[in-house]
Protein backbone atom coordinates (compact mmCIF):
# COMPACT_ATOMS: atom_id res chain seq x y z
CA UNK A 1 0.00 0.00 0.00
CA UNK A 2 1.09 3.70 -0.34
CA UNK A 3 0.72 5.90 1.95
CA UNK A 4 1.24 9.66 1.96
CA UNK A 5 1.91 11.11 5.22
CA UNK A 6 1.29 14.76 6.56
CA UNK A 7 2.81 16.43 9.97
CA UNK A 8 4.69 19.50 9.59
CA UNK A 9 7.56 17.66 12.18
CA UNK A 10 9.35 14.79 11.47
CA UNK A 11 12.98 12.62 12.50
CA UNK A 12 15.27 14.29 13.56
CA UNK A 13 12.43 16.12 15.90
CA UNK A 14 11.48 14.13 18.22
CA UNK A 15 8.05 12.65 17.32
CA UNK A 16 6.77 9.27 17.15
CA UNK A 17 5.86 9.86 13.66
CA UNK A 18 9.01 9.11 12.73
CA UNK A 19 8.98 5.29 14.12
CA UNK A 20 5.38 5.13 12.87
CA UNK A 21 6.41 5.56 9.21
CA UNK A 22 9.35 3.16 9.37
CA UNK A 23 6.96 0.28 11.26
CA UNK A 24 4.70 0.72 8.12
CA UNK A 25 7.71 0.78 5.94
CA UNK A 26 8.93 -2.41 7.78
CA UNK A 27 5.42 -3.90 7.61
CA UNK A 28 5.59 -3.84 3.36
CA UNK A 29 4.59 -0.51 2.75
CA UNK A 30 5.42 2.86 0.61
CA UNK A 31 5.57 5.57 2.86
CA UNK A 32 6.47 9.27 1.66
CA UNK A 33 6.13 12.17 4.32
CA UNK A 34 5.78 15.88 3.82
CA UNK A 35 6.86 17.23 6.59
CA UNK A 36 9.11 20.47 7.31
CA UNK A 37 12.66 21.71 7.81
CA UNK A 38 13.76 20.59 11.53
CA UNK A 39 13.21 23.12 13.64
CA UNK A 40 11.08 22.37 17.01
CA UNK A 41 10.82 23.66 19.61
CA UNK A 42 13.85 26.25 20.09
CA UNK A 43 13.07 27.44 16.23
CA UNK A 44 16.93 26.78 15.33
CA UNK A 45 17.09 24.47 11.96
CA UNK A 46 18.89 21.54 12.90
CA UNK A 47 22.31 21.11 11.40
CA UNK A 48 22.80 19.83 8.41
CA UNK A 49 19.41 21.45 7.33
CA UNK A 50 19.97 25.01 6.64
CA UNK A 51 19.31 27.23 3.82
CA UNK A 52 17.00 23.89 2.91
CA UNK A 53 20.00 21.63 2.04
CA UNK A 54 17.71 18.62 2.70
CA UNK A 55 14.64 18.65 0.66
CA UNK A 56 14.43 15.45 -0.45
CA UNK A 57 15.95 12.32 1.30
CA UNK A 58 15.12 8.68 2.18
CA UNK A 59 15.25 7.44 6.11
CA UNK A 60 15.48 4.31 6.87
CA UNK A 61 12.75 3.32 3.68
CA UNK A 62 10.73 6.18 4.14
CA UNK A 63 10.51 8.85 1.65
CA UNK A 64 10.94 12.26 3.37
CA UNK A 65 9.66 15.76 1.60
CA UNK A 66 10.50 19.06 3.45
CA UNK A 67 8.53 21.95 3.01
CA UNK A 68 10.82 25.26 3.14
CA UNK A 69 9.08 26.78 5.88
CA UNK A 70 9.50 29.58 8.53
CA UNK A 71 11.26 28.56 11.81
CA UNK A 72 9.30 28.38 15.10
CA UNK A 73 11.18 31.19 16.96
CA UNK A 74 9.98 33.63 19.86
CA UNK A 75 6.67 35.14 19.52
CA UNK A 76 3.24 34.65 18.21
CA UNK A 77 4.23 36.33 15.04
CA UNK A 78 6.90 33.57 14.47
CA UNK A 79 4.65 30.95 15.58
CA UNK A 80 2.01 31.88 13.20
CA UNK A 81 4.23 32.42 10.79
CA UNK A 82 5.49 28.53 11.39
CA UNK A 83 2.20 27.43 11.04
CA UNK A 84 0.80 29.13 7.79
CA UNK A 85 4.03 28.66 6.31
CA UNK A 86 3.86 24.86 6.59
CA UNK A 87 0.34 24.99 5.46
CA UNK A 88 0.77 26.99 2.23
CA UNK A 89 4.35 24.75 1.20
CA UNK A 90 2.96 21.71 2.10
CA UNK A 91 -0.46 22.38 0.19
CA UNK A 92 1.86 23.61 -2.87
CA UNK A 93 3.83 20.70 -2.91
CA UNK A 94 0.96 17.94 -3.00
CA UNK A 95 0.20 19.32 -6.40
CA UNK A 96 3.12 17.41 -7.90
CA UNK A 97 2.09 14.34 -5.99
CA UNK A 98 -0.13 11.99 -8.48
CA UNK A 99 -3.07 10.09 -7.79
CA UNK A 100 -1.33 6.94 -6.95
CA UNK A 101 -1.44 6.72 -3.34
CA UNK A 102 -3.85 4.55 -1.40
CA UNK A 103 -4.25 6.63 1.61
CA UNK A 104 -3.18 9.77 3.42
CA UNK A 105 -2.60 9.73 7.03
CA UNK A 106 -2.41 12.70 8.81
CA UNK A 107 -0.29 12.82 12.53
CA UNK A 108 -2.00 16.36 13.83
CA UNK A 109 0.31 17.54 16.98
CA UNK A 110 -0.18 21.55 16.55
CA UNK A 111 -1.33 23.49 14.53
CA UNK A 112 -4.57 21.94 13.74
CA UNK A 113 -3.67 23.64 9.80
CA UNK A 114 -1.00 21.05 9.21
CA UNK A 115 -3.74 18.91 7.98
CA UNK A 116 -4.80 21.09 5.00
CA UNK A 117 -2.67 19.20 2.50
CA UNK A 118 -3.83 16.06 3.28
CA UNK A 119 -7.39 16.83 3.41
CA UNK A 120 -6.39 19.08 -0.08
CA UNK A 121 -4.94 15.47 -2.05
CA UNK A 122 -7.62 13.29 -0.69
CA UNK A 123 -10.67 15.82 -2.18
CA UNK A 124 -8.52 15.63 -5.33
CA UNK A 125 -7.84 12.29 -5.63
CA UNK A 126 -10.98 11.06 -4.12
CA UNK A 127 -8.79 9.12 -1.14
CA UNK A 128 -9.70 8.04 2.17
CA UNK A 129 -8.31 10.10 5.14
CA UNK A 130 -7.11 9.16 8.37
CA UNK A 131 -6.37 12.35 10.96
CA UNK A 132 -4.61 11.09 14.39
CA UNK A 133 -5.19 14.09 16.66
CA UNK A 134 -2.73 14.49 19.45
CA UNK A 135 -3.20 17.87 19.80
CA UNK A 136 -6.61 18.61 20.32
CA UNK A 137 -7.80 22.63 19.01
CA UNK A 138 -8.76 24.68 19.70
CA UNK A 139 -8.82 23.64 22.35
CA UNK A 140 -4.85 23.76 22.88
CA UNK A 141 -4.87 27.27 22.27
CA UNK A 142 -6.21 27.76 25.93
CA UNK A 143 -1.94 26.68 26.83
CA UNK A 144 -1.52 29.71 25.62
CA UNK A 145 -4.30 31.75 27.21
CA UNK A 146 -5.93 32.00 24.26
CA UNK A 147 -10.13 31.09 25.23
CA UNK A 148 -11.94 33.21 23.37
CA UNK A 149 -11.73 36.48 21.25
CA UNK A 150 -10.84 36.74 17.48
CA UNK A 151 -8.34 34.50 17.52
CA UNK A 152 -10.26 31.79 18.93
CA UNK A 153 -12.92 32.17 16.83
CA UNK A 154 -10.81 31.60 13.51
CA UNK A 155 -8.97 28.90 14.68
CA UNK A 156 -12.26 27.01 16.06
CA UNK A 157 -13.92 27.34 12.19
CA UNK A 158 -10.78 26.54 11.33
CA UNK A 159 -10.62 23.00 13.75
CA UNK A 160 -13.87 22.50 12.78
CA UNK A 161 -13.59 22.37 9.05
CA UNK A 162 -10.20 20.58 9.17
CA UNK A 163 -11.92 17.58 11.68
CA UNK A 164 -15.11 17.47 9.20
CA UNK A 165 -13.34 16.82 6.20
CA UNK A 166 -11.34 13.55 7.21
CA UNK A 167 -12.92 10.03 6.67
CA UNK A 168 -11.84 8.59 10.45
CA UNK A 169 -10.15 10.31 13.81
CA UNK A 170 -8.31 8.39 16.12
CA UNK A 171 -8.17 9.97 19.31
CA UNK A 172 -4.69 10.02 21.71
CA UNK A 173 -6.55 10.40 24.47
CA UNK A 174 -10.15 9.01 25.86
CA UNK A 175 -11.13 12.07 26.84
CA UNK A 176 -11.06 14.07 23.58
CA UNK A 177 -14.28 11.81 22.54
CA UNK A 178 -16.43 13.92 24.47
CA UNK A 179 -15.06 17.30 23.26
CA UNK A 180 -15.31 16.37 19.75
CA UNK A 181 -19.18 15.81 20.33
CA UNK A 182 -19.49 18.24 22.04
CA UNK A 183 -17.97 20.87 20.22
CA UNK A 184 -18.10 19.24 16.76
CA UNK A 185 -21.05 16.88 16.28
CA UNK A 186 -18.47 14.24 15.81
CA UNK A 187 -19.25 11.10 16.80
CA UNK A 188 -17.54 7.34 16.97
CA UNK A 189 -13.77 8.92 16.71
CA UNK A 190 -11.47 5.51 17.26
CA UNK A 191 -9.05 5.57 20.53
CA UNK A 192 -5.84 4.80 19.92
CA UNK A 193 -3.26 5.60 22.69
CA UNK A 194 0.15 6.75 22.41
CA UNK A 195 2.69 3.72 22.43
CA UNK A 196 6.63 3.92 23.49
CA UNK A 197 9.60 3.16 21.36
CA UNK A 198 11.41 0.06 21.47
CA UNK A 199 14.45 1.51 23.25
CA UNK A 200 12.41 1.35 26.03
CA UNK A 201 12.52 -1.70 28.86
CA UNK A 202 12.53 -2.71 32.00
CA UNK A 203 15.69 -4.18 31.73
CA UNK A 204 17.22 -1.45 29.87
CA UNK A 205 16.27 1.24 32.33
CA UNK A 206 16.65 -0.20 35.39
CA UNK A 207 18.91 1.73 38.28
CA UNK A 208 21.18 0.03 39.36
CA UNK A 209 20.86 0.91 44.06
CA UNK A 210 23.02 3.81 44.89
CA UNK A 211 22.52 5.82 47.93
CA UNK A 212 21.12 8.66 45.53
CA UNK A 213 17.01 8.73 45.12
CA UNK A 214 16.93 10.32 41.57
CA UNK A 215 13.71 12.26 40.06
CA UNK A 216 13.57 12.87 36.56
CA UNK A 217 11.45 14.70 33.78
CA UNK A 218 12.11 14.12 30.46
CA UNK A 219 10.41 16.17 27.75
CA UNK A 220 9.79 19.11 26.12
CA UNK A 221 10.37 22.23 28.36
CA UNK A 222 7.31 24.80 27.13
CA UNK A 223 4.50 26.43 28.79
CA UNK A 224 2.06 23.42 29.03
CA UNK A 225 4.51 21.14 31.08
CA UNK A 226 4.81 23.77 34.24
CA UNK A 227 8.29 22.09 34.64
CA UNK A 228 8.80 25.02 37.47
CA UNK A 229 6.59 23.22 39.91
CA UNK A 230 9.48 20.80 40.01
CA UNK A 231 11.93 23.46 40.86
CA UNK A 232 9.48 24.81 43.37
CA UNK A 233 8.59 21.30 45.20
CA UNK A 234 12.36 20.34 45.14
CA UNK A 235 13.56 23.92 46.85
CA UNK A 236 11.12 22.48 50.17
CA UNK A 237 12.60 18.92 50.19
CA UNK A 238 15.93 20.41 50.64
CA UNK A 239 16.44 18.63 54.20
CA UNK A 240 16.51 15.75 52.32
CA UNK A 241 20.18 15.30 51.83
CA UNK A 242 19.91 12.50 48.84
CA UNK A 243 17.91 13.52 46.56
CA UNK A 244 19.05 14.92 42.91
CA UNK A 245 16.96 15.98 39.92
CA UNK A 246 17.16 16.10 36.77
CA UNK A 247 15.57 18.05 33.67
CA UNK A 248 16.26 15.71 30.17
CA UNK A 249 14.68 17.94 27.45
CA UNK A 250 14.47 21.85 26.05
CA UNK A 251 12.08 24.24 25.31
CA UNK A 252 11.10 28.13 25.64
CA UNK A 253 10.70 27.83 29.32
CA UNK A 254 14.02 25.86 29.69
CA UNK A 255 15.77 29.34 30.39
CA UNK A 256 13.37 30.76 32.91
CA UNK A 257 13.46 27.42 34.75
CA UNK A 258 17.85 27.22 35.05
CA UNK A 259 16.73 30.57 36.37
CA UNK A 260 14.14 29.69 38.92
CA UNK A 261 16.61 26.63 39.78
CA UNK A 262 19.60 29.49 41.05
CA UNK A 263 16.87 31.85 42.44
CA UNK A 264 15.70 29.11 44.54
CA UNK A 265 19.45 27.25 44.86
CA UNK A 266 18.10 24.08 43.81
CA UNK A 267 20.50 21.84 42.72
CA UNK A 268 18.64 20.67 39.72
CA UNK A 269 20.77 19.15 36.70
CA UNK A 270 19.67 20.18 33.02
CA UNK A 271 20.91 17.58 30.83
CA UNK A 272 19.72 19.66 27.63
CA UNK A 273 17.47 17.41 24.96
CA UNK A 274 18.92 13.97 24.02
CA UNK A 275 18.22 11.62 20.92
CA UNK A 276 15.63 9.09 21.77
CA UNK A 277 18.48 5.95 21.23
CA UNK A 278 19.94 7.77 24.40
CA UNK A 279 17.22 8.09 26.19
CA UNK A 280 16.85 4.75 27.82
CA UNK A 281 20.31 5.48 29.77
CA UNK A 282 18.61 8.62 31.57
CA UNK A 283 16.24 6.67 33.21
CA UNK A 284 18.06 4.26 34.33
CA UNK A 285 19.66 6.93 36.23
CA UNK A 286 15.94 7.62 37.96
CA UNK A 287 13.74 6.10 40.93
CA UNK A 288 10.70 7.75 39.60
CA UNK A 289 9.75 9.65 36.47
CA UNK A 290 7.95 13.10 36.78
CA UNK A 291 4.73 14.59 34.37
CA UNK A 292 3.70 17.76 34.98
CA UNK A 293 1.29 19.92 32.99
CA UNK A 294 -0.67 23.78 33.33
CA UNK A 295 -3.45 22.85 35.12
CA UNK A 296 -5.89 23.75 32.43
CA UNK A 297 -9.13 22.02 31.40
CA UNK A 298 -8.01 21.40 28.09
CA UNK A 299 -4.67 20.39 28.84
CA UNK A 300 -6.49 18.29 30.90
CA UNK A 301 -7.57 15.84 28.34
CA UNK A 302 -4.43 14.99 27.15
CA UNK A 303 -2.50 11.82 27.98
CA UNK A 304 1.39 12.81 27.12
CA UNK A 305 3.15 10.48 25.59
CA UNK A 306 5.69 10.51 28.04
CA UNK A 307 3.61 8.85 30.13
CA UNK A 308 3.47 5.82 27.56
CA UNK A 309 7.36 6.15 27.99
CA UNK A 310 7.77 5.92 31.37
CA UNK A 311 5.37 2.98 31.64
CA UNK A 312 7.23 1.12 29.23
CA UNK A 313 9.76 1.58 31.01
CA UNK A 314 8.47 -0.17 34.29
CA UNK A 315 9.15 3.50 36.01
CA UNK A 316 7.30 4.61 39.06
CA UNK A 317 5.34 8.28 38.04
CA UNK A 318 4.48 10.69 40.29
CA UNK A 319 1.77 13.16 37.91
CA UNK A 320 -0.70 15.55 38.22
CA UNK A 321 -3.87 15.38 40.07
CA UNK A 322 -6.03 16.12 37.05
CA UNK A 323 -7.34 15.10 33.58
CA UNK A 324 -6.93 11.79 32.19
CA UNK A 325 -2.92 11.43 32.90
CA UNK A 326 -4.35 10.71 36.45
CA UNK A 327 -6.93 8.67 35.70
CA UNK A 328 -4.15 6.36 34.20
CA UNK A 329 -1.78 6.62 37.10
CA UNK A 330 -4.72 5.98 39.20
CA UNK A 331 -7.16 2.99 38.01
CA UNK A 332 -3.67 1.09 37.33
CA UNK A 333 -1.81 2.17 40.51
CA UNK A 334 1.43 3.37 38.49
CA UNK A 335 2.19 5.85 40.99
CA UNK A 336 1.21 9.00 42.70
CA UNK A 337 -0.87 11.80 42.19
CA UNK A 338 -0.40 15.41 43.64
CA UNK A 339 -1.37 19.37 42.96
CA UNK A 340 1.25 20.60 41.27
CA UNK A 341 -0.08 24.09 41.78
CA UNK A 342 0.81 23.89 45.19
CA UNK A 343 4.63 23.39 45.75
CA UNK A 344 3.63 21.71 49.49
CA UNK A 345 1.41 18.91 47.79
CA UNK A 346 4.40 18.11 45.29
CA UNK A 347 6.74 18.27 48.01
CA UNK A 348 4.77 15.88 50.20
CA UNK A 349 4.35 13.32 47.13
CA UNK A 350 8.18 13.50 47.05
CA UNK A 351 8.43 12.45 50.89
CA UNK A 352 5.58 9.57 50.54
CA UNK A 353 7.77 8.44 47.90
CA UNK A 354 11.25 8.39 50.06
CA UNK A 355 9.52 6.55 52.76
CA UNK A 356 7.90 4.34 50.91
CA UNK A 357 8.70 0.95 51.60
CA UNK A 358 10.70 -1.06 48.33
CA UNK A 359 8.59 -3.61 48.20
CA UNK A 360 5.90 -1.68 47.58
CA UNK A 361 7.96 0.50 44.80
CA UNK A 362 8.53 -2.41 42.91
CA UNK A 363 4.64 -3.23 42.89
CA UNK A 364 4.13 -0.03 41.38
CA UNK A 365 6.50 -0.07 39.12
CA UNK A 366 5.49 -3.80 37.97
CA UNK A 367 2.33 -2.12 37.25
CA UNK A 368 3.36 -0.32 35.87
CA UNK A 369 4.94 -2.10 32.86
CA UNK A 370 2.26 -4.66 32.87
CA UNK A 371 -0.47 -1.74 32.31
CA UNK A 372 1.71 -0.54 29.13
CA UNK A 373 2.22 -4.15 27.80
CA UNK A 374 -1.34 -5.16 28.50
CA UNK A 375 -3.14 -1.34 26.61
CA UNK A 376 -0.19 0.89 25.31
CA UNK A 377 2.33 -1.39 23.76
CA UNK A 378 3.77 -0.68 20.08
CA UNK A 379 1.59 -4.30 19.07
CA UNK A 380 -1.72 -3.33 20.11
CA UNK A 381 -1.14 0.18 18.70
CA UNK A 382 -0.35 -1.17 15.30
CA UNK A 383 -3.40 -3.89 15.25
CA UNK A 384 -5.63 -1.15 15.52
CA UNK A 385 -3.47 1.45 12.79
CA UNK A 386 -3.70 -1.40 10.49
CA UNK A 387 -7.18 -1.98 10.89
CA UNK A 388 -8.09 1.36 9.88
CA UNK A 389 -5.78 2.11 7.10
CA UNK A 390 -5.79 -0.80 5.28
Amino acid sequence: MKILVICQHYYPEPFRISDICEELVRRGNEVTVVTGIPNYPMGEIYPGYENNQKPDEIINGVRVHRCNIHPRKKGALHRLWNYYSYSYKSKQYIKKLDSSFDVVFIYQLSPVMMANAGIKYAKKHGKKTILYCLDLWPASLGAGGINSGIVYKWFYRESKRVYNSVDKILISSKSFDEYFEREFNIKNTIYLPQYAEDAFSPEECRKDPNEYIDFMFAGNVGTAQSVDAIIRAASLCKDISNLRWHIVGDGVELNNCKLLADELEVPIVFHGRKPIEEMPKYYATADAMLVTMKRDSAIGLTLPGKVQSYMAAGKFIIGVDFGETEKVIRSNNCGLCCNIDDPKSFAQCIREFVNMDSDDKKAIESNSYTTYKNRFSKAVFFEKLTNEIY
